[in-house]
């Protein structure tokens, strides 16, 4: 393709045109720069709209099943009380230490924080991230600590979906 272009453009010898050039020539690089990036998501996991505009993903820990709200701007997952308690009791959490959380509603609160072994999520296993632990009754949050481990990670909403990568990796850890 960068043949062609400069192909068609070789022939223009004016300041303009080879400013035109260099243009289509940065186009064509990121446009295939993108193509290859897309290709490094080896997992669609489809995203389930609830309420306005929040989107979950279906998730499991053991034998605890549970809807994950996907929140980017979140540093930490955070898992609710109940949720955290059954994972103690299984074996798959570990208080690891406390953080300072501020909500998005300013609140500062003090949160404990769990080292969790593994989550799976579409079949793309995440292991050993840090999460938060949130009062009983409260959305559980797939944020940062748990989505860097998956990066490059996309978030499309046509479709609905969470694409994750390096999941390959971590499939094969898991068996």
């Amino acid at each position: 393709m960068l043949a062609s272009t400069h192909t068609v453009y070789q022939n223009i010898n004016t300041a303009q045109g080879a400013t035109v050039k260099i243009i289509i020539i940065l186009v064509t690089a990121l446009f295939v720069s993108m193509t290859a990036s897309a290709d490094n998501f080896t997992t669609a996991i489809p995203l389930i709209e609830k309420g306005t505009s929040t989107f979950y993903v279906s998730a499991s820990i053991g034998n605890s099943q549970f809807d994950l709200l996907v929140d980017t701007g979140a540093g930490y997952t955070a898992l609710n009380k109940s949720l955290i308690d059954e994972l103690k009791a299984s074996g798959h959490a570990r208080q690891t230490g406390i953080v300072e959380g501020i909500m998005a509603n300013g609140a500062i609160y003090e949160l404990p924080v769990y080292e969790i072994t593994t989550l799976n999520i579409g079949g793309c296993i995440i292991r050993d991230f840090e999460a938060a632990e949130m009062p009983a009754g409260t959305r559980n949050l797939l944020g940062l600590s748990a989505l860097r481990q998956t990066a490059p990670f996309a978030f499309s909403l046509e479709p609905a979906e969470l694409r994750l990568s390096n999941c390959g990796a971590n499939l094969a850890q898991a068996n």
